[in-house]
């Protein structure tokens, strides 16, 4: 893999990870719209660098959400070794245990039918439908719980909802924002939660694949550019969803979708 190569997926990822369009959707198409794909060193080279990228974004989450990781992580041992109850405590549960069944299902699925769901058509289609479904939830919810009084039923069934992130073109913010709006959570805290969310997934992921990273000078850029836009984005999205919706996004994962099926049909 060229540190061109490297960098383009860095940016992409860090671009799409965070936004609800689909990093897994983003990094396997990119590569086969414009052939690197028949690069068998490049095919190689991408094993675990995927994964390597998400740690990328991991790191832009923790630092943004740093005094509130601390905050989290200090009500959790407060709550289970003092039985001191705080908000942060009980969120820091929450996080916990909404984590486990989304991590558990998706890990499975993923094992079993990861190559079967990679094929552009499946992508297209999983972008195109959950970009609907996205702009129709949002569209028609109402805005009622904020961040700080989401119960264990929100967190929860949001938790579980992540699972479907498996299918590249579904987008775990995707996937996990819908669903917060469904349940009447408003955007800016559907957003905070999804990206707290996906904190100890994505470190999970990236321990499991640790021993495939090739620690070269394009997986560094790569993964450093990952990080930048990660936090570039985050800061966008808080701001820009206190006024705006998810409709900008829904129309891109529908744009998005149609180049996919313009490229499979004619030009291919």
């Amino acid at each position: 893999m060229s540190i061109f190569q490297a960098v383009v997926l860095g940016i992409v990822q860090g671009l799409t990870e965070l936004l609800p369009i689909s990093s897994s959707a983003h990094l396997n198409i990119i590569p086969w719209l414009f052939n690197w794909t028949s690069d068998e060193a490049f095919v190689t080279s991408f094993e675990g660098f995927d994964v390597a990228l998400h740690v990328g974004t991991l790191l832009a989450i923790v630092l943004f959400f740093f005094k509130d990781w601390l905050d989290l992580i200090k009500g959790g041992f407060n709550l289970v070794f003092k039985n001191k109850k705080t908000f942060e405590g009980k969120m820091f549960i929450y996080l916990v245990l909404a984590t486990i069944p989304g991590g558990i299902i998706g890990f499975i699925l993923d094992k079993f039918f990861e190559d079967a769901l990679t094929k552009p058509l499946i992508i297209a289609i999983a972008l195109a439908v959950m970009g609907c479904i996205l702009y129709l939830v949002d569209k028609y919810s109402k805005s009622d719980v904020s961040y700080e009084n989401m119960g264990f039923k929100e967190t929860f069934i949001i938790g579980v909802s992540q699972a479907l992130a498996f299918i590249p073109g579904v987008s775990r913010s995707g996937v996990t924002m819908t669903t917060a709006r469904l349940m009447k959570i408003d955007r800016t805290s559907a957003a905070k939660y999804s990206f707290l969310l996906s904190t100890p997934i994505v470190f999970a992921a990236a321990l499991l694949k640790f021993k495939d990273f090739v620690f070269s000078i394009p997986f560094i850029l790569g993964v450093l550019a990952s990080f930048a836009v990660g936090v570039l984005v985050i800061k966008f999205l808080l701001s820009y969803l206190k006024k705006g919706s998810f409709k900008i996004f829904a129309i891109y994962r529908i744009i998005f979708a149609i180049i996919i099926l313009i490229k499979l049909f004619i030009f291919s």
